[in-house]
C-alpha cells in the first residue's frame, strides 16, 4: 500500500515543482501515436525550411483534397506545425475543425505544437506541454478510475444511489469535474477531470470512506489510469484476481 501511495505522491510533486503554463493536450491521442508524432516531428525540424506563399497554397490544397494520401498529410500538418508562424497555426486550427479520419490525431497533435511554439516566442513564461493517452482539459488531467465491491456480491440499489450521491457531491468540491459513472454489478467505472496539482489519492480515499459509512461496500484499493480506459477483459481479469473465477461483463 506504501509504494502504492508514494507513486501517487511523486505524480503530484513532479506537478507542483514545475514554473510555467500548462498545455494539456485534450484529446484522446493513444500514447504510442503520440511518440510516433514527437519522433517524427523531431526529424522534420532538423529539415525545416521557411514555408514560402507557395508552400501555403499547396499545403491548403493537399489538406482540402480527400485523395491525398495519408503520409502527405502528415508531412503537411507537421511542416505547419514546425513554422512557428501565425498562419500556420490557423490554417492548422481551421482543419481541426474537419480533419480527415486517417490523421485526425495527428492534425490535435499538430496543432497543440504550433499553439506552444507561438506562445514560447511571444510569452517570457515557460511552456509546459503535458499529454496522455486520455487527453484533459485546462489545467486538468482526464483520469478512468475502477472501484471494486467490497466483496463478491452485486451492489443493492441503496448503494448504487450512495454511489452517485457522494460522488457528485465530494469530488466537486476539490474541483474535479465528474464526466461519467459507470455502476456495474460489483463495480464502477469513474472518468473525470482532476487538477494536475491535486492529491488524487487522497481524493479517491476520502470519497470511497464517504460511502463506506453506509456499509463497507466498495474496496478501498482502486485501478487508476490516465493512458487509457480498461477493455472489459482487463476489467474481468482485475475482477478474477479479487473474487476468484468471474464470469465476463455483468
Amino acid at each position: 500500500m506504501k509504494e502504492k501511495s508514494d507513486i501517487f505522491e511523486r505524480f503530484r510533486n513532479s506537478f507542483s515543482n514545475m514554473q510555467g503554463h500548462f498545455h494539456i493536450l485534450e484529446q484522446r491521442v493513444p500514447v504510442e501515436l503520440q511518440m510516433e508524432y514527437f519522433k517524427y516531428s523531431e526529424q522534420l525540424r532538423k529539415e525545416k525550411e521557411e514555408i514560402t506563399d507557395r508552400d501555403y497554397t499547396i499545403y491548403i490544397e493537399n489538406l482540402s483534397d480527400r485523395e491525398t494520401t495519408t503520409e502527405r498529410k502528415k508531412y503537411v500538418l507537421s511542416s505547419l506545425a514546425a513554422s512557428h508562424d501565425v498562419r500556420a497555426y490557423r490554417v492548422l486550427e481551421q482543419y481541426v475543425q474537419d480533419p480527415d479520419p486517417d490523421v485526425t490525431d495527428w492534425a490535435y497533435m499538430a496543432l497543440m505544437e504550433s499553439r506552444i511554439s507561438l506562445e514560447s516566442e511571444l510569452s517570457e513564461e515557460k511552456q509546459i506541454y503535458i499529454s496522455t493517452g486520455l487527453g484533459g482539459r485546462g489545467e486538468k488531467l482526464r483520469f478512468y478510475v475502477l472501484m471494486l465491491a467490497s466483496e463478491d456480491k452485486p451492489f443493492e440499489e441503496y448503494q448504487r444511489q450512495i454511489i452517485e450521491r457522494e460522488f457528485a457531491y465530494y469530488l466537486p468540491k476539490d474541483d474535479c469535474e465528474i464526466e461519467e459513472v459507470r455502476i456495474h454489478d460489483q463495480y464502477v467505472e469513474l472518468i473525470f477531470l482532476v487538477p494536475v496539482r491535486i492529491n488524487l489519492k487522497a481524493i479517491l480515499d476520502n470519497v470511497i470512506a464517504e460511502c463506506n459509512q453506509y456499509g463497507n461496500f466498495l474496496s478501498n484499493t482502486f485501478t487508476v489510469t490516465n493512458v487509457k480506459e480498461l477493455a472489459q477483459d482487463e476489467i474481468d481479469e482485475i475482477l478474477g484476481k479479487k473474487y476468484g473465477n468471474h464470469p465476463a461483463g455483468d
